[in-house]
This record gives C-alpha cells, sequence and structure tokens, in this order.
C-alpha cells in the first residue's frame, strides 16, 4: 500500500494537496493525530486500501521522534512511504493569512502561557517545531505558486515510480528569487537569451522555435553537458547520505526560456532513473494568469 504523509506550514498549501490526492483517487484523512498513523495505516492496508494520504501539522500531540519511527515501523512492513512537505516564505504567509483573515492555529499555545503571539511569531514558532520533517521529505516551496501548479506538482509526485532519490529538476526566476527548497542551485543566466527576439518572447523553453534558437548555440550544449556531469559525478555520493529528494534549481532571469530549456533537456537525460522530475516554477505565473491564493 502507498502512504503519503503530507505536513508544512499551515497557509502553505496542504489542503489544496489533500484534495489533489483524494481527486486521485487515494483515501485521505486530515489532521490525523500523529500517535494514530500506525494503527490507522494497518487498518487501511487490511481493509484493502491501496493508496491513502494523511495529514499531520503541528498540532499534533506527537513529537517528530514519533512520527519517523512509525514511518520506519510501515516501511519495514513494505508500505511505500512518501513524504510530502509544504512550505512558503513568512512574508508569503502573512500575506495569505492577512487576505484570507484566517486565525494561525498556533496563535495561543501553552508555551506562551495561553497569551496571544503575533502572527509571525506563530509562522516561525511552526516552522521551528516542523523544520525535522523537511530533512526527509519531498518538500514544495509554494511561495508565489498557483493553485493549479500545486496540483500539477503533487500529482507529478505521486505518479513517480518508487524509487531510493527522487531527482527534481526545477526552473525558476531569479528577479523571483531562489527557490528555498533548492539543493544544488545553477546559473544559465550567461546563455544566448530568446527574450530579444520579439517573435520569441511570448514563447516558453518548451516552444520548439525556442528550442531551436538555443540549440544552435554552442554554450547552451556546453552548460547542459557540464551539469549533467556534476549530476551524474556526486548522485551516488548524495544517495550514499539515505536523503531521498535532491532538487536541482536551474535559473534564468525570468524563467521562461532558457531555464525551462535546461531543466526539461536534463530531465530527458536523467529519466532513465526512477523518479526524476522536472517542472517550472515561474510559467505559472506569467503575464495573463491570474493569481490566486493558495
Amino acid at each position: 500500500m502507498q502512504l503519503v504523509l503530507v505536513t508544512g506550514l499551515s497557509g502553505s498549501g496542504k489542503s489544496i494537496a489533500i484534495r489533489q490526492l483524494e481527486d486521485c483517487g487515494y483515501y485521505c484523512i486530515d489532521n490525523l493525530p500523529a500517535e494514530f498513523l500506525l494503527p490507522i495505516a494497518r487498518k487501511l492496508r487490511e481493509d484493502g486500501t491501496r493508496a491513502a494520504a494523511v495529514a499531520i501539522d503541528a498540532r499534533s500531540h506527537a513529537t517528530y521522534d514519533t512520527v519517523i519511527e512509525s514511518l520506519s515501523t510501515l516501511a519495514q512492513e513494505h508500505f511505500d512511504i512518501r513524504v510530502l512537505f509544504l512550505t512558503a516564505s513568512d512574508e508569503e504567509l502573512v500575506r495569505r493569512f492577512s487576505e484570507t483573515r484566517r486565525r494561525h492555529p498556533l496563535s495561543t499555545k501553552a508555551e506562551h502561557h495561553d497569551e496571544e503571539v503575533t502572527l509571525l511569531e506563530a509562522i516561525r514558532t511552526e516552522r521551528r517545531l516542523l523544520d525535522p520533517f523537511a530533512t526527509s521529505a519531498h518538500v514544495i516551496d509554494t511561495t508565489q505558486l498557483l493553485p493549479a501548479q500545486l496540483r500539477n506538482w503533487v500529482q507529478s509526485f505521486i505518479e513517480q515510480p518508487a524509487a531510493k532519490m527522487t531527482l527534481t529538476f526545477e526552473s525558476f526566476a531569479f528577479k523571483l528569487g531562489v527557490p528555498g527548497t533548492a539543493d544544488l542551485v545553477f546559473d544559465v543566466r550567461c546563455l544566448p537569451n530568446p527574450y530579444y527576439d520579439p517573435e520569441l518572447r511570448v514563447l516558453t523553453g518548451r516552444d520548439a522555435p525556442v528550442a531551436a534558437f538555443l540549440e544552435r548555440e554552442p554554450l547552451v550544449a556546453e552548460m547542459i553537458d557540464d551539469i549533467e556531469c556534476f549530476i551524474s559525478r556526486w548522485y551516488p555520493h548524495y544517495r550514499a547520505q539515505n536523503r531521498h529528494y535532491l532538487t536541482v534549481c536551474i535559473g534564468c532571469t525570468g524563467g521562461q526560456h532558457r531555464s525551462v530549456y535546461v531543466a526539461e533537456a536534463l530531465g530527458r537525460r536523467f529519466s532513465r532513473m526512477a523518479g526524476t522530475i522536472v517542472r517550472h516554477r515561474a510559467l505559472g505565473n506569467r503575464a495573463g494568469n491570474l493569481k490566486q491564493t493558495i
């Protein structure tokens, strides 16, 4: 049985992720107290459930060690365990809570003697409590991410075959900031830019004319070869550290042409590896799209 654990910061999009998993046929349980994870997972498999997802957040009464121990036990019982951790910048989370006028679940905590804390203090407390999960999870930074993008990324994550380590190539725009989930960052802004060709400006690195433009440039092929060589050389060493996920971020100025093309090319070159994912952070935020709150 496949079991997806969804966790992360309040306001980062866990509800969207759980709804997407439910739409994909998963049996979903939101806000599960962590001490119930082990017996419920066993019961679901006993009842014939083949895919389930549970959301656990900082409101759980169990400690991080308890959750990890339960996941380890389930893995030994041949469950296909996948952990999805959603996060966002402090500024983005403050904006979302302010726009929706929702109350942060940790606004009042016993450690503060039941006194009210500021929204930013609550966010940082939750980040500290959940930070250990991020070290062993597939992390998605939903800052400036559209709900549709998050749904697509969640679906891509669960559709990948089980692998010892998931390798993700993610394009992004430097003008919007480096993703907080990046393990490795490669800057391809030194490559020729299709943006300055008026006919290519509105296209993306996925479109054939842009690909043809970049394929004519020797530097582009050299850059891709060098990145492939680096990752191939060091991938076994990352895997030897018992890492489950490695996120390689490729950045250009706008995240639309060069970084997208390079990420797609690398994804094809590493497609032989189980668990290779390609995704594009900036494409969903191109002009003409209406940004919604996650």
